[in-house]
């Protein structure tokens, strides 16, 4: 599915988001300034928006981009290469609930609006830990359900009809925007996604709410 909509994704998500999903990137980049120089994972890196601003926020720091997607790879490399970035970054097939990569080998790791693919969440989660140094940390970036009214409600409609008819105009997929919408419903957000990364392994979980609910920041430690 991700492979037949990879010539739109970018262009349908900062459309759709009004350019919104570029600040909620950024946001959830700056979590890692303590980790300025180290080795970071970016896990379902999808065209690789979070992996190239963590390499131009971080000069210094070792990026790793990982997706089951290789259309999606393919564009974040001609992505990387048309930035300057093509030797800061390494984008590789990988799929995040079997991590090729040894116990402790990354810094951090971060994950944008993809923990909600998991097939087993449980297991992703697991995986990231493994391959997280002793001290490390985990940034996630994913949607939620807005719960306040009526910014609920209004999202709701938009989210529910309005976005998926629109993607469909452009990327001609019938199902991959239904999905969007199928699998945020679908997820364990807020406290429920803090004891899925406790369950997992990771300590200190916290989240921060963005846009009124429609996404928020997970953070943890190992």
């Amino acid at each position: 599915m991700f492979d037949g909509i990879a010539r739109h994704y970018d262009f349908l998500n900062h459309a759709l988001s009004l350019g919104i999903d570029k600040i909620w990137r950024k946001k959830a980049v700056s979590r890692l300034a303590d980790i300025a120089a180290g080795r970071v994972l970016d896990v379902a890196t999808g065209t690789g928006d979070v992996a190239m601003l963590l390499a131009r926020a971080y000069p210094e720091a070792e990026i790793t981009g990982i997706d089951i997607a290789n259309r999606m790879l393919d564009i974040a490399r001609a992505k990387s290469e048309r930035k300057g970035l093509v030797n800061r970054i390494s984008f590789t097939p990988g799929d995040s609930e079997n991590l090729r990569f040894q116990d402790n080998s990354f810094d951090a790791v971060t994950v944008a609006f993809g923990v909600r693919n998991f097939e087993d969440l449980h297991k992703g989660l697991s995986e990231m830990h493994r391959v997280v140094k002793p001290g490390g940390k985990a940034v996630i970036l994913e949607f939620t359900k807005p719960r306040n009214f009526p910014f609920k409600q209004l999202f709701g409609l938009y989210f529910r009809h309005l976005l998926p008819f629109l993607g469909r105009l452009q990327s001609k997929d019938k199902r991959a925007y239904q999905y969007l919408y199928e699998s945020v419903q679908a997820f364990p957000d807020y406290d429920r996604f803090k004891d899925e990364l406790i369950s997992a392994g990771w300590k200190n979980p916290a989240y921060q709410v963005l846009s009124f609910g429609i996404c928020a920041i997970y953070t943890a430690s190992k």
